[in-house]
C-alpha cells in the first residue's frame, strides 16, 4: 500500500534559513523517500483567509505551495513522524494531509 503525504504551506514558509519547501524536499531525499513533487499556486487562501495572488509586479510573492511526496505507507509514516515536531515549532501554519493511493505504474527510464 503507498501513500501520498502532501504538506500546503506557503512559498515563503521557513525553516531556519531555508524554504520550507526546500527543506522539506532534502529531507524527504535524506530520508529516501521515493518521489517528491512540489506545486506552486497561483492563487489561495488558508487559515488565515488572507488571498493570496500571483501578480507580475510583484518582486516578493507570497502564494500558496502544495509540497507532495509518494511512497510506501510505512515509511510516509515514518517521515512525516521525523517532521513532525519541525513543523509544529515553525512560526507560520501548514496543512498536513495523508492519502492512500494505488500505484498502476512506476517504470523508470533508461539511464543515458
Amino acid at each position: 500500500m503507498h501513500s501520498i503525504l502532501k504538506v500546503y504551506a506557503s512559498s515563503t514558509d521557513r525553516i531556519g534559513s531555508k524554504l520550507l519547501y526546500e527543506y522539506l524536499v532534502q529531507q524527504a531525499k535524506d530520508y529516501g523517500i521515493s518521489g517528491v513533487t512540489v506545486f506552486r499556486g497561483i492563487m489561495g487562501y488558508g487559515s488565515s483567509n488572507k488571498i493570496a495572488s500571483s501578480k507580475f509586479w510583484e518582486l516578493t510573492e507570497k502564494l500558496p505551495v502544495l509540497i507532495e511526496m509518494i511512497d510506501e505507507n510505512q515509511k510516509i509514516e515514518g517521515f512525516y513522524k521525523s517532521i513532525e515536531t519541525t513543523l509544529l515549532e515553525m512560526p507560520k501554519g501548514c496543512l498536513v494531509t495523508k492519502e492512500s493511493v494505488e500505484v498502476l505504474l512506476q517504470k523508470k527510464g533508461a539511464k543515458k
